[in-house]
């Protein structure tokens, strides 16, 4: 935890304090602060004030029989629902409702578009289970008005491999964001998760939460800097022109390295194998089996005609060799309140892979930064190339994995957002995002997150 975070924490505690503990007293957003600070304190998480000293499970393994066969309660007006994202009528239902009420920007002026297919891809991985599918519905209209999910995951925290859940998704309704539900919505997932002998859980926030156990900061490569500055996702430098700014992020027409092509099938083993060779290097990755290696790299469109494309997966090979591979999925945004453009273009950067150093005992050497430097530099161009000729306008990605080595060189600039990485009942040493205290790209140690989380 940042020393700018346990300020905060510190001043919501002062105000506490001299307000004879009346919460009452405090702001509303002061007040929903200490509220969650409450709550997390009743679950078995790492505090904020707390020193890890051991690595391992917080609360002891217990058994699915002691965990209660029933839902939590709650309050009169509403039921919980197990949401069948097969059916597309129950699927529109998740759809409306993150589109809706779904994470914004602070200004209200971007809001996350979800498709139908997006969800399909995301929520539906190898292992999945429609009881992790949790809704809390209207009694009366049998509305959807609440939503969290969770996926079956290997996590492996340096040299432990831990059976997990990946939670998503968590959303309230907008009117409904007093009712308390998202305490009740995390109980209930973790109900459910725990009756299937499973304990720990990863997650990420954009708030601070007790206790992160990595923090990365978003970047943004600009794609289309025009369409960008008309909607207020960029802004004009000063002493800049609009035709300057467009020359300074264009991109070749063309890709560039030999040898680059989509992913096939016929990949799927050597690319599985190499990312694994390439995972080995971080403090938390997620492992994949080949079933899942498939889904996440190849899609789950199931034959389905005129959808749209979530995943974008390509491989570099040589001499019948895969000796790179990188992808990127597609979660475009709704642009609020502009009377020309609807629709924001997003690439995310997803995993990658490479062999360039895999030869060296020691990656934080000179000789081998340099050689994954420059391969992931022309790698990663020529992922924004593409991402471009799939008509996104942005290519985001963290200071996760090596991904400091080619932020600046390819003119990522840091974002405002920071993502918080969290383990459920799961205590672990702070693991490296790629930034340093003063929040510029660390170089150096670079960063030891290898998980991606959508």
């Amino acid at each position: 935890m940042s020393a700018e975070q346990n300020q905060k924490l510190a001043e919501l505690l002062e105000l506490l304090k001299l307000n004879n503990g009346d919460i009452s007293k405090l702001t509303q957003e002061q007040r929903k602060e200490m509220k969650d600070y409450k709550f997390w304190k009743t679950q078995p998480v790492t505090r904020l004030d707390e020193s890890v000293d051991k690595e391992g499970p917080i609360d002891r393994k217990k058994t699915p029989e002691e965990i209660s066969e029933l839902p939590l309660p709650l309050l009169g007006d509403f039921e919980w629902c197990t949401v069948d994202v097969t059916d597309q009528n129950q699927l529109e239902d998740v759809f409306l409702l993150l589109n809706e009420n779904y994470v914004e920007d602070r200004d209200s002026t971007f809001r996350f578009k979800y498709t139908r297919e997006f969800f399909n891809w995301s929520l539906r991985s190898p292992g999945w289970k429609k009881d992790w599918h949790v809704g809390v519905r209207v009694r009366s209209s049998k509305k959807l008005v609440a939503f969290i999910s969770a996926i079956p995951v290997d996590l492996k925290v340096r040299e432990n491999t831990v059976r997990s859940v990946e939670i998503n998704f968590l959303c309230v309704h907008k009117q409904l964001r007093g009712k308390r539900l998202t305490p009740v919505l995390i109980k209930e997932i973790t109900r459910r998760v725990n009756r299937c002998d499973i304990w720990y859980a990863l997650y990420t926030s954009g708030t601070v939460l007790p206790s992160p156990v990595s923090v990365c900061r978003y970047t943004h490569r600009p794609l289309n800097w025009g369409k960008l500055h008309e909607v207020g996702f960029t802004h004009m430098p000063s002493h800049a022109t609009r035709m300057q700014m467009n020359a300074k992020y264009a991109l070749p027409e063309k890709t560039n390295t030999d040898g680059l092509r989509p992913m096939e099938e016929k990949d799927l083993a050597q690319a599985h194998q190499l990312l694994e060779a390439y995972q080995a290097r971080f403090d938390l990755v997620q492992t994949f089996t080949k079933e899942e290696f498939k889904h996440w790299f190849l899609g789950n469109d199931e034959g389905t005609e005129n959808t749209e494309k979530v995943i974008f997966s390509y491989v570099v090979e040589k001499d019948g060799k895969i000796t790179d591979f990188f992808s990127f999925y597609s979660l475009p945004f709704t642009i609020l309140n502009n009377s020309v453009h609807k629709e924001l273009g997003i690439g995310y950067l997803f995993y990658y892979a490479s062999d360039a150093d895999l030869e060296y005992s020691d990656r934080f050497s000179k000789e081998a930064t340099e050689t994954l430097k420059k391969r992931l530099c022309s790698l990663m161009n020529d992922a924004c190339i593409l991402a471009r000729d799939a008509k996104m306008d942005v290519f985001n990605a963290l200071t996760s994995q090596d991904n400091t080595l080619f932020l600046d060189p390819l003119k990522f600039g840091p974002g405002d957002g920071f993502l918080n990485f969290y383990l459920f009942n799961y205590r672990a040493f702070p693991i490296t995002g790629g930034i340093k205290e003063d929040k510029t790209y660390d170089t150096q140690k670079r960063s030891n997150v290898g998980v991606v989380m959508l």
